[in-house]
């Protein structure tokens, strides 16, 4: 029984389960809802969760405990020398898998034959050829032990199978028999569905917390693999960015870290001033109508996807600052610059700023503002000297989070940037990010195992570190201006 099947059984068991406890606990109360301690609904629902948890959780762990013993058990086919090289026991193993499937197809179709053992009759050449007209695409030529430990995962993959279904549907009717059992009048079934409940909202609530941990641990990993194979002071502090995946390469991460830095100071100088100024106009000075009609246009610009933006820096802003601005003050006769990116990565950033800064400003109490227009204060001195000092920990707070996702940005300065990593003042000259190096040492068919591949997860980390580094500033920013005018 595949999985989806069993899923359809355990929601149909579930439900069963509902109706039966839920009935159950009425018989026992003679009818009357009152006499009951929860509403019927609850016990309903617990015969639904007993019935639908077990059998989910069992489903789960025999998901992810099978493919291990299955690969453990078929590796036995290949000799030891290949089980020691992961890399060469992987690419088998995907092998295998595809067999398997194929000899499954090919079965289905009758192009194969299997004898009473349930074996395949057929010689080598003749499941490479059959696997070849089922569409089944190998990485090598079908070997003897590959052939045999396909047969094996095949038949293991069987059991498995069956076996998974019998213990779903044992744990599904043995949880519902118990929530049956357990129904009655007194039975306290609204306390049990809600801790359920609570359950269920704490592990949703610490998905991200652990999904974060799964990140720092998995970077690093690969980075203290990184550092194995590469210096750690030519990686921090070399000015040089020259991968080379032949050997003699220099992976020095100021440069990058610089056009990082560079890329983003020059969008936050145009996204920062454009977004708060729009803020401050739409919260203090616009009518209802003007506000109705600019805020949703200025949020229109967070809606459109970031490569349009790359395609706007790489046929409009470069051309028009290479043609106008750099190539007449003989600062660069190049497309692709900081400028280019950072003007349009400022763009990306205004209605993010201004959003924020928005609804901050707008949350400043209305008693402060009538307290200083009280005293004499002018509309702009009110706004200068009482509403942005009350608003300025979540303006700063915004401005640091803005400058967190210029940091991140890919796609507009891959195409607005360009890919070479200097160190160098011009702003019209082509530069890259950590990001951009992130992409292309990941990208084509090359060693996993080698420093130019596993400097990514170095440049990751170190782009991660430098993330929280100014998000904790942010929130120190936050927590001081906060105390201070509250």
């Amino acid at each position: 029984m595949s999985v989806s099947l069993l899923l359809l059984a355990i929601a149909l068991l579930a439900l069963i389960g509902f109706g039966l406890a839920r009935r159950r606990a009425l018989s026992s109360a003679g009818g009357n809802p009152r006499e009951l301690h929860s509403l019927p609904g609850y016990y309903g629902w617990h015969g639904a969760l007993m019935t639908a948890l077990p059998a989910l959780a069992g489903l789960l762990i025999w998901l992810l405990v099978q493919p291990v013993l299955i690969e453990r058990s078929v590796s036995a086919h290949f000799p030891a020398d290949m089980i020691a090289a992961d890399s060469s026991l992987a690419l088998t193993m995907a092998d295998v898998r595809r067999v398997a499937g194929g000899i499954d197809v090919a079965l289905t179709a009758g192009a194969m034959k299997t004898d009473d053992a349930g074996r395949i009759t057929t010689d080598l050449a003749q499941v490479r050829d059959t696997l070849k007209a089922v569409g089944v695409a190998l990485g090598s030529d079908v070997t003897t032990e590959v052939l045999a430990a396909a047969q094996d995962y095949r038949r293991l993959a069987a059991l498995g199978a069956t076996g998974r279904a019998l213990l779903v549907l044992v744990l599904a009717i043995a949880g519902m028999a118990l929530a049956i059992r357990a129904t009655d009048k007194d039975f306290r079934a609204r306390n049990r569905v809600e801790q359920v409940t609570l359950g269920a909202l704490m592990l949703s609530s610490s998905i991200a917390i652990l999904t974060t941990l799964g990140i720092i641990a998995s970077m690093l990993t690969e980075t203290f693999h990184f550092f194995e194979a590469y210096p750690i002071a030519d990686f921090f502090f070399g000015l040089t960015w020259s991968p080379n995946f032949k050997g003699d390469s220099q992976l020095g991460i100021l440069p990058l870290i610089w056009g990082t830095l560079y890329i983003s100071l020059v969008s936050m100088l145009v996204a920062v001033p454009l977004g708060l100024f729009a803020a401050i106009y739409l919260a203090e000075y616009a009518s209802a109508r003007a506000r109705a009609w600019i805020k949703p246009l200025i949020e229109l610009i967070a809606g459109i996807p970031t490569v349009v933006f790359g395609l706007f820096a790489l046929v409009t802003v470069g051309p028009f600052l290479r043609d106008y601005i750099a190539s007449p003050m003989g600062w660069g006769d190049s497309g692709s610059s900081v400028m280019t990116a950072g003007l349009v990565i400022g763009i990306l950033n205004i209605p993010f700023i201004s959003s924020l800064s928005d609804d901050i400003i707008n949350a400043v109490p209305q008693s402060l503002r009538d307290g200083s227009l009280a005293i004499g204060a002018t509309k702009s001195e009110t706004v200068r000297q009482v509403v942005l000092p009350a608003a300025l920990p979540g303006i700063m707070g915004a401005v640091l989070m803005a400058a967190s996702r210029a940091i991140g940005e890919t796609m507009i300065v891959s195409m607005g940037a360009g890919a070479a990593a200097r160190l160098d003042l011009n702003p019209f000259e082509a530069m890259t990010t950590i990001t951009v190096k992130i992409v292309s040492q990941l990208t084509g068919d090359t060693d996993f195992g080698s420093p130019e591949t596993l400097v990514a997860f170095a440049l990751g980390m170190t782009l991660f570190v430098i993330t929280l580094g100014l998000n904790i500033l942010a929130l120190a920013i936050v927590r001081k201006y906060r105390e201070q005018y509250e």
